[in-house]
């Protein structure tokens, strides 16, 4: 089965690229973005218009509401299943977005422990990072579990705690349990990437945008019909820091400068997962390549 998958950091123009590319080679997107499954949290996501929408189908998104957990092997599930229906219905399944771990779970088929989410453990967890740190908690993983601990970072403390969450659970690491299965795709990846200072520039364009467009608006509707600040959800990039203006604990102006440096710390991150030196993925820079061309590199690919 084939499957293009478009990846790379954000505010680099996957979207523009994966809508062109999908209306050439008759595609259907499948949403690779953490933050994209939640309700009511468009603007500060990025997520495809109701425009965008209308001109390709997207799946997985809005498949949830901001105070429910989506675990990253439901996603997974829901991942291959609706690659499976594109692809039956006689369409191009594309897989789209910049969460790294969404990805890799569904092109290296990672068999991700069945552990439901265990509250008290994870207030006990919280506590730490409250008192020591997130280093703290991070040391405690690197004890029980090195492999785990050595691909996160000390400062995802979610993923950190899921980690320990898992090890302490089963009795067994995490990294142990995470084996893999890759699925029977032919899978054709694209890198969208720009030159760092273009894509800085971009994401500061798009944090100004996303202002104008509403975003601290979105934020209080948000807060209004009862999801709190302490939700994985909304503590994520934009939102955290539009909670804080709405507070009064910063100016707009300064929420508007941390989401900026937030989002390009991000970017490293991003990097990180989609590495500009790996062979399997193809890096094109829209600026440079346009969309046609890029589209008949691909259908090269798959009459190979």
């Amino acid at each position: 089965m084939d499957l293009l998958v478009i990846v790379g950091p954000t505010a680099a123009g996957k979207t523009a690229l994966s809508i062109e590319l999908a209306e050439a080679l008759g595609g259907e997107i499948v949403s690779a973005d953490s933050r994209q499954i939640y309700r009511g949290m468009d603007i500060g996501t990025a997520k495809a218009t109701a425009a965008e929408r209308n001109r390709v189908p997207h799946h997985l998104l809005d498949i949830v509401n901001p105070d429910q957990v989506l675990t990253l092997a439901e996603y997974q599930a829901l991942a291959y299943r609706t690659i499976d229906e594109v692809a039956l219905a006689g369409r191009l399944p594309m897989l789209v977005g910049g969460t790294g771990q969404y990805v890799a779970a569904v092109l290296q088929g990672w068999r991700i422990p069945e552990v439901a989410p265990q509250e008290a453990l994870r207030r006990e967890l919280e506590a730490v990072v409250s008192e020591a740190g997130p280093q703290a908690l991070h040391d405690r993983l690197s004890h029980l579990d090195p492999v785990a601990a050595s691909r996160i970072d000390y400062r995802n403390v979610r993923r950190v705690i899921r980690a320990l969450e898992v090890c302490l659970t089963t009795g067994r690491p995490v990294s142990e349990l995470q084996r893999k299965e890759p699925p029977p795709y032919r899978a054709v990846q694209i890198g969208v990437t720009r030159p760092r200072p273009v894509l800085y520039e971009r994401i500061d364009r798009r944090v100004d945008a996303m202002l104008d467009a509403g975003l601290v608006a979105e934020v209080a509707a948000l807060v209004e019909a009862g999801y709190g600040w302490e939700l994985p959800a909304m503590t994520g990039l934009g939102y955290r820091q539009i909670g804080q203006y709405l507070r009064g604990e910063v100016t707009l102006d300064e929420a508007a400068a941390l989401i900026k440096k937030g989002t390009r710390r991000f970017v490293q991150q991003q990097y990180n997962w989609f590495r500009p030196n790996d062979p399997a993925i193809h890096w094109v820079d829209p600026q440079d390549t346009p969309a046609g061309q890029v589209a008949r590199w691909v259908e090269t690919c798959l009459a190979q």
